[in-house]
């Protein structure tokens, strides 16, 4: 199969020639911007389209706004061979919005030490009695059931660990739906390799929840990491997950773990691709290891200025045009092209799940 995956067509080109990214060279990772209004979202869609058709690379997509949540879903003027295509591959949508689609959990227990602790705000110095007494659990976790944690917890005659659930009870963490308790979790949709596992990080109620799904999918990729398996981790609207300035123990952790990614993951098959409206509010360190580049519509010279320092391949010259593309235009630069170039994107073949508020007309 062709490595070549047409995206649109070439800004300068006379004769609308074909643009193209090279599909052997996404096991780098991509830094994709885009101001708002910019049509990124549009755009990511095209490109995440045509990985899905002609690769076999799975993709994990992170999606914090609900996006890509139509993704299995045709557009009606979608070219007919190619949506069928399209509609064959396996494509799962786990929601996080209560009674739409198949749910998105995760077990709490199957997460590491680290992770169980950061939701419960407890530090191993800072909360040192609450963090030995998890610490002792782990010997027997295998015995602790999937539902009714509190009151197992409660049932045992140590003291602290009674702490410990009241913890899960007044922050609430117990209650969360994200939790599988039993049921089917995103990471064995994950262990199935489908052709895209959608996880939808829009519909929960609380931001700790949300960040906590992502947390439970990037960790249960790097611990499984030695199985080599490639995969394409699509992160939306990065600087929710990977900010330059965490706060919490769980987005500390998720720096932490994307950051590990970015630096280590390449050689593990492990690709990011990193999806945002303003590279300065992305932890650097994610950022630089970015060896492809997608620009569209960005109009901040600060912002424009750390991406031509960030990325010295992409030519100054046409840089310098982003403040002036239309939506859907870009500039594609780095490996995944054989030379830097400006791009008109195509049609997307599936409907978009978070299009624009339209004003009311009378």
């Amino acid at each position: 199969m062709a490595d070549d995956l047409t995206i649109g067509t070439l800004l300068d080109s006379e004769s609308a020639a074909s643009a193209r990214i090279l599909a052997s060279k996404l096991n780098r990772h991509t830094f994709w911007c885009g101001q708002s209004g910019s049509g990124k979202t549009y755009a990511l869609g095209v490109a995440l389209e045509q990985i899905l058709l002609h690769t076999r690379l799975p993709l994990v997509i992170l999606d914090p706004n609900s996006d890509f949540v139509r993704l299995p879903d045709m557009r009606e003027d979608a070219p007919a061979a190619a949506a069928a295509e399209l509609a064959s591959r396996d494509i799962r949508v786990r929601r996080s919005t209560a009674g739409e689609g198949e749910p998105l959990r995760a077990r709490f227990l199957s997460l590491p030490l680290r992770s169980r602790a950061a939701i419960l705000q407890i530090d191993p110095l800072l909360d040192a009695d609450d963090y030995n007494t998890m610490l002792r659990m782990e010997t027997d976790i295998h015995l602790l059931p999937d539902h009714d944690l509190v009151a197992f917890i409660r049932s045992h005659p140590d003291r602290v660990r009674h702490k410990l659930a009241m913890r899960l009870e007044n922050l609430g963490v117990a209650q969360w739906k994200l939790w599988a308790w039993g049921q089917r979790s995103v990471t064995d949709d994950i262990d199935d390799m489908p052709d895209a596992t959608v996880v939808d990080l829009g519909g929960f109620a609380t931001p700790p929840e949300s960040r906590a799904a992502a947390l439970a999918v990037l960790d249960h990729l790097w611990e499984n990491r030695e199985q080599r398996i490639g995969r394409l981790i699509v992160i939306d609207e990065a600087h929710n997950l990977c900010t330059p300035d965490p706060v919490t123990p769980v987005e500390k952790l998720l720096t932490e773990r994307i950051v590990q990614i970015a630096a280590e993951g390449r050689k593990y098959g492990l690709w990011l691709l990193l999806s945002t409206q303003r590279p300065s509010k992305v932890h650097q360190n994610a950022l630089s290891q970015c060896d492809n580049l997608a620009l569209m519509r960005m109009s901040s010279p600060r912002d424009l200025a750390e991406i031509a320092e960030v990325f010295g391949y992409a030519p100054e010259s046409l840089l310098e045009r982003s403040p002036g593309f239309a939506q859907g235009q870009a500039l594609f630069a780095g490996g995944f092209v054989d030379q830097p170039s400006l791009v008109q994107m195509g049609a997307r073949l599936t409907r978009e799940g978070g299009t624009d508020v339209k004003v009311p007309l009378r």
